[in-house]
C-alpha cells in the first residue's frame, strides 16, 4: 500500500513539473479547429499493483502535428477531497469528471507507475476526428464535465466507446463478440491469483444483475474487453475501412511486479470448516461460539440489505447471498436452543438455496465451507449430540 502510495506521489510531481510546459499550450492549441492531417487513437492501459488498478484503464488521444496538439482525454478522474467521499462511493453518489492533459504527461504517469499503455489508431476521416474532438472538448465543459459514475454501466471506458460510437455513428458498425459472458465472470478474469480473496468480495456483494450475459457493447466496461471489441468492429459502409481501429501497438511495455497467488480463499475456509466439525464431534464447541458466528453472519446479511435497499448501486440489489448470510441469524443468536423450530428449518432450506446459486452462477467456490460451516451450526441447534 506504501509502495503504491509513493508511486501516486511521484506521478503527481512528475505532473507538476510537465504542467507549467504544456498547459498554454494545450489550452490554445485546443481551441483551434483541426486540420485534415489529425488522428484520433484509443489507449488502454494495462493493470497495476493496487485492487483500483486491476482492471485496467481507458482515454482517448488527439494528434494534430499541423497543430501541434497532442491531447489525451481522461473520464477516470475523482477528487479525494469530495465531501464525504467514502460515503458517497459506498452509496453509489460519487462523481467522476473527464480530465485534459497532454500526451507527454499522460505517458509520464503511466511510466512512473509502472503499467503498459497501448494504442489504437481509430479509422477516422477527417470529419469523423473532428466530430470526435468537438464531442470531447464540449463534454470537457466544466457544466458537462462531472457524471455520475457506474462501475459496470458509466466508467472511463464505457465513456470511451460512447464518445467514439457518436463521432463515428454506431448505426454503420457490425459487432462480432467474444464467446458470451456475464458481468461476474468477465470480472473473474482480472481477479486471479493475489486478487482471490477481492474476488470473492465482489461475489458476495454483488447480486443477480451482474449475472446478466453481456452485449458486445456491454463487455466494454472493461479496458481490454474494450480493445479487443472495437479491433472485432467493422462497418457495414463500403466507402470506409472494414475495420474502425488498425492493430493496437505497445506504446510502453508493463514494469509491475508480476503478481504472487496468495493463500487461497477456498483452502482457508475449508480449514476453518474441518475445525469447526471437529470441535462440534469433539463437543468442545461452547453456546458463545455460535452467538458470535451467527451475529458475525446476521450483521454481514443486514450490511447486504443496506447496499440492495439503501445505495444506488443497481448491480448490489436481488443479493441471494442473503439467503445465508442471513439476518435470521441474529434472531437465532439470541434464542439458540430455544430458538422456534420453524426458524431453524427455514435458515437450513435458505442454505440449501443459497448453494445452489453458488454453484450455478459460478460464484467463488471459496463460498460453499462458509455455508456448509453455519448449515452445521444451525443443524446442530436442530438435532444436539447429547453427552
Amino acid at each position: 500500500m506504501r509502495k503504491g502510495l509513493f508511486k501516486l506521489m511521484g506521478a503527481s510531481v512528475c505532473l507538476f513539473l510537465l504542467f507549467p510546459f504544456s498547459f498554454f499550450n494545450s489550452a490554445s492549441a485546443s481551441a483551434q479547429p483541426l486540420s485534415d492531417g489529425a488522428t484520433a487513437s484509443v489507449l488502454t492501459c494495462g493493470v497495476g499493483e493496487d485492487f483500483y488498478t486491476s482492471f485496467g484503464h481507458s482515454a482517448v488521444r488527439i494528434t494534430d502535428s499541423a497543430r501541434g496538439l497532442d491531447l489525451v482525454y481522461n473520464y477516470g478522474t475523482f477528487d479525494f477531497d469530495t465531501p464525504h467521499f467514502y460515503w458517497k462511493f459506498m452509496r453509489g453518489q460519487l462523481d467522476y469528471q473527464l480530465s485534459r492533459s497532454t500526451y507527454s504527461q499522460f505517458l509520464a504517469e503511466y511510466t512512473w507507475l509502472g503499467r503498459s499503455v497501448s494504442e489504437q489508431t481509430l479509422n477516422f476521416t477527417p470529419t469523423q476526428v473532428a466530430n470526435l474532438f468537438i464531442l470531447l472538448e464540449t463534454n470537457y465543459l466544466p457544466q458537462y464535465r462531472n457524471y455520475r459514475y457506474d462501475f459496470l454501466r458509466d466508467n472511463c471506458a464505457t465513456r470511451v466507446r460512447d464518445v467514439v460510437y457518436s463521432a463515428w455513428a454506431a448505426d454503420t458498425l457490425l459487432q462480432r463478440s467474444a464467446e458470451p459472458a456475464s458481468y461476474r465472470q468477465l470480472l473473474a478474469t482480472c481477479l486471479k491469483d493475489s486478487m482471490e480473496w477481492w474476488r470473492l468480495g465482489i461475489d458476495l456483494l454483488f447480486g443477480l444483475p451482474t449475472d446478466h450475459r453481456c452485449t458486445a457493447p456491454e463487455r466494454m466496461f472493461l479496458p481490454a474487453e474494450l480493445e479487443a471489441e472495437l479491433a472485432r468492429c467493422t462497418t457495414s459502409d463500403v466507402r470506409l475501412a472494414s475495420a474502425i481501429v488498425g492493430p493496437a501497438h505497445p506504446l510502453l511495455p508493463s514494469g509491475c511486479s508480476p503478481k504472487h497467488r496468495s493463500f487461497p480463499p477456498v483452502v482457508a475456509f475449508a480449514l476453518l470448516l474441518a475445525l469447526v466439525v471437529v470441535m462440534s464431534w469433539r463437543r468442545w464447541w461452547r453456546p458463545w461460539m455460535d452467538r458470535v458466528l451467527f451475529v458475525v453472519a446476521g450483521l454481514c446479511g443486514l450490511f447486504l440489505c443496506f447496499m440492495w435497499f439503501g445505495t444506488n448501486h443497481w448491480c448490489t440489489r436481488w443479493n441471494l447471498n442473503i439467503l445465508w448470510l442471513s439476518p435470521l441469524l441474529l434472531l437465532i443468536a439470541i434464542r439458540l436452543e430455544r430458538s422456534p423450530r420453524w426458524a431453524l428449518w427455514l435458515q437450513e432450506a435458505m442454505f440449501l438455496a443459497a448453494a445452489v446459486w453458488v454453484v450455478w452462477c459460478g460464484l467463488s467456490v471459496a463460498i460453499i465451507p462458509l455455508i456448509i460451516m453455519l448449515m452445521l451450526r444451525v443443524g446442530m441447534l436442530l438435532f444436539p449430540i447429547k453427552r
